[in-house]
This record gives C-alpha cells, sequence and structure tokens, in this order.
C-alpha cells in the first residue's frame, strides 16, 4: 500500500497537488480501514488523509487529500458553482467527501467532478464532461481541453517529484518521512 501512496500521490505528499486518487485491490476491508487508520493517524498533523471513496469486490478508491487546501478550492466561487449542479454544499470538505462518495455508490458512471477534488483546472473538467472524455488537446494526469503549456508544465513538475519520491522511498524512506508538512 505504501508503494502505491508513494507512486500515485507523491504530487500531494510534497504539498504540490491538492489531491491525488488511486485504486488498489485489497484483502478485506477491515484490513484496509485498519491501514487506513493507522496511516491518517500519522498524516493527519501534516494536513493529508486517505479516504476510501468507493470499495466492492475487493477494490478500493483512494482519496490522498491535504484538508485545508481542498476546501478553500472547493469554496472557491466557480468550483462551489460547479458541484452545486451535482448537489454538493461546499461550506464543509467533510460533506463534499461525503457527497462524493453517494456519487461513486448511486451514480451510473464514473463521477468525473472529481477532477474538481483533484485540484485540476475546472475548463479542463467540464471540457472533459462535455466532450465524454474525447477531443482533448493533450492528457497526462488529466485531460487537457484549456492551457496545455501550464497542463504540461505540471505534469513534467509531478512526474518529477515522482521519480524523486520513488527512489528516496526504495532508499528506505517512510511515507511519513516523505510528507511535507502544510
Amino acid at each position: 500500500m505504501e508503494h502505491f501512496l508513494i507512486e500515485h500521490c507523491s504530487p500531494t505528499l510534497a504539498g504540490l497537488k491538492t489531491a491525488n486518487l488511486f485504486s488498489c485491490t485489497v484483502d478485506s476491508a477491515s484490513e484496509l480501514n485498519s491501514y487506513l487508520c493507522k496511516v491518517n493517524h500519522e498524516l493527519n498533523n501534516k494536513d493529508v488523509f486517505l479516504e476510501v471513496l468507493q470499495y466492492n469486490n475487493k477494490r478500493a478508491v483512494i482519496l490522498v487529500y491535504r484538508k485545508n487546501r481542498l476546501q478553500k478550492e472547493l469554496q472557491g466561487k466557480s468550483a462551489s458553482d460547479f458541484l452545486a449542479s451535482y448537489g454538493y454544499n461546499c461550506n464543509s470538505v467533510t460533506y463534499c467527501i461525503e457527497r462524493l462518495k453517494q456519487r461513486f455508490e448511486y451514480s451510473n458512471s464514473f463521477p468525473h467532478e472529481i477532477g474538481v477534488f483533484l485540484g485540476y483546472p475546472l475548463e479542463d473538467v467540464v471540457g472533459f464532461i462535455e466532450n465524454g472524455g474525447k477531443n482533448s488537446k493533450s492528457s497526462g494526469f488529466w485531460k487537457v481541453y484549456s492551457d496545455e503549456y501550464s497542463a504540461a508544465k505540471l505534469f513534467e513538475r509531478y512526474n518529477k517529484c515522482r521519480k524523486v519520491y520513488m527512489k528516496l522511498f526504495a532508499g528506505g524512506r517512510s511515507v511519513m518521512q516523505l510528507t511535507v508538512a502544510a
């Protein structure tokens, strides 16, 4: 599980990105919950939280996020207005995450508004939804529909972070040691 955190969430652990998402196979929900309690106990004081958004058939979708940063971003006028159209009230990050869990559980499709939670530019989230994931200008950590240049620079930065973190992790550093305090 730590390997997944480093490989898929290093930009969030490093404080470069609001949130990352990954999925993994787990033997049991109780083992997963036990692990997440342990990791949250270690990382919450650095403003990093792990939350299971969906669990079924031994597959878990996990959101790793910086709570204060996510709260601030969700309360921005554009994000808040956009998410309101999907039934979100952005006064509380906890409520928003619970609503996102509901969307995973009850929606017939993947809740693509999750891009807002992951810190993607709103124009790209809207572009993805409106185009059904097609016709993007480029792609990397997400599909780009607006500012290719800025997105490419961010992708480069996130990839560099991942490589450095993977190397440090392979050299013996723990997730706790690699997580930057907010």
